[in-house]
């Protein structure tokens, strides 16, 4: 059997890491720059700080801040008609997942016009070409984007999130600042570690998962368990910490895929406009007990990874509750809610599961699943 990795070309680490836009934009020959960045990022000064990198060393840009926190279809499309007009010849992403998404999306259609349909992006396009470069600069630790082959699209019309899987989308440079995170909320660095936690955890038990990708992710879960209660807590240890961590984590899933922790969050961030990260947080104990008899000894590792002492005399009943508890525990710490109660209505359940079922994450899960079995999980969790 033959396995794939693909990671981006180069990435920079650290406090102070934007710095080094400006010499890689003028070391490919890069002329001006099509900034993706949401409108809350431009608004609270974060994106300046890149813009002020590229002010400072006379380079051109501009602007697009056209972007939702689930970026919509519509998103992309007029991204793309700016795109066209200002006349750039590359792509800064500054933000979370929904900046880079957008920019991704964008890359990838200017490139290859014939996937123009936003919608024929969907799943594992055949595109030809490589998107338009990309520069990825992370304000979340948790999408893990900046080095990942995937990005989701909500099409608003139907209430579902596209997920889009394409080598060719992949950012060129990564700047993974902590700087940049430092500004995030208590609630968001929350949402998204454990959006960070979930992609580790989901992908070390994957269908697709071997050897190479479970040394990233086994990592991932230890650099994560330590960081993210500090990262809240807005320490610098803590955000240096998660900006490694989720980057860590990217390397891995992008690479064997997910499963139905991302399934099951996903209709709800198309339906209900719920944030990624609380979706997977609330998710993944419930999911991990599911999946528990499909995952050998997986769970002894995922428990050892978190700081659980004394798991190599623990009976496999005993590791699996221990990593579930674990994770429930630190999901608890960072003020994640332990329920969908006040998120799902109960109405909505048997398309949200059928959405479930349909997603691409869904044929990574561990474990074989249905409809039926995705609609006992979300009933659960109210």
């Amino acid at each position: 059997m033959v396995n794939r990795f693909i990671l981006n070309e180069t990435s920079y680490h650290g406090a102070g890491a934007i710095a080094n836009i400006a010499d890689e934009a003028k070391a490919r020959g890069f002329q001006k720059a099509f900034v993706c960045s949401d409108p809350d990022l431009v608004k609270f000064g974060v994106t300046k700080k890149v813009l002020d990198v590229l002010d400072g060393a006379g380079l051109a840009y501009e602007l697009y801040s056209n972007i939702k926190p689930n970026p919509t279809i519509e998103n992309v499309q007029t991204g793309v008609d700016a795109y066209k007009k200002a006349q750039t010849d590359y792509l800064i992403a500054i933000g979370g997942g929904s900046s880079m998404d957008t920019a991704k999306a964008i890359g990838i259609i200017i490139n290859n016009p014939d996937f123009a349909d936003v919608r024929s992006l969907e799943g594992v396009a055949d595109t030809k070409n490589k998107s338009v470069p990309i520069f990825a600069v992370p304000t979340t630790a948790g999408t893990a984007a900046e080095v990942t082959i995937n990005y989701v699209i909500t099409d608003a019309e139907k209430n579902r999130k596209m997920v889009c899987v394409d080598p060719h989308d992949i950012p060129v440079v990564a700047f993974i600042d902590s700087e940049m995170m430092s500004s995030m909320p208590k609630g968001l660095t929350a949402a998204t570690g454990m959006d960070a936690l979930t992609h580790a955890i989901e992908g070390y038990i994957t269908a697709g998962a071997w050897e190479l990708s479970d040394m990233f992710h086994l990592k991932a879960i230890e650099i994560i368990s330590r960081s993210l209660r500090g990262a809240v807590d807005n320490t610098p240890e803590g955000r240096e910490g998660m900006a490694l961590g989720q980057y860590v984590a990217g390397m891995g899933f992008s690479n064997v895929g997910l499963g139905i922790v991302h399934s099951m969050a996903h209709p709800l961030g198309a339906l209900y406009d719920t944030p990624h990260g609380i979706a997977n947080a609330i998710i993944l104990p419930t999911v991990m007990e599911y999946n528990a008899e499909a995952t050998g000894e997986k769970y002894r590792d995922i428990a050892k990874a978190m700081g659980v002492e004394g798991t190599e005399t623990m009976s496999q009943e005993e590791y699996r509750k221990a990593a579930v508890d674990a994770v429930k525990k630190l999901s608890q710490d960072v003020g994640i809610p332990a329920d969908l109660k006040e998120i799902v209505k109960k109405e909505d359940i048997p398309f949200l599961a059928k959405s479930a079922y349909d997603d691409a994450c869904r044929p990574g899960n561990p474990k074989e699943t249905s409809v039926e079995d995705i609609t006992k999980l979300y009933e659960s969790l109210l």
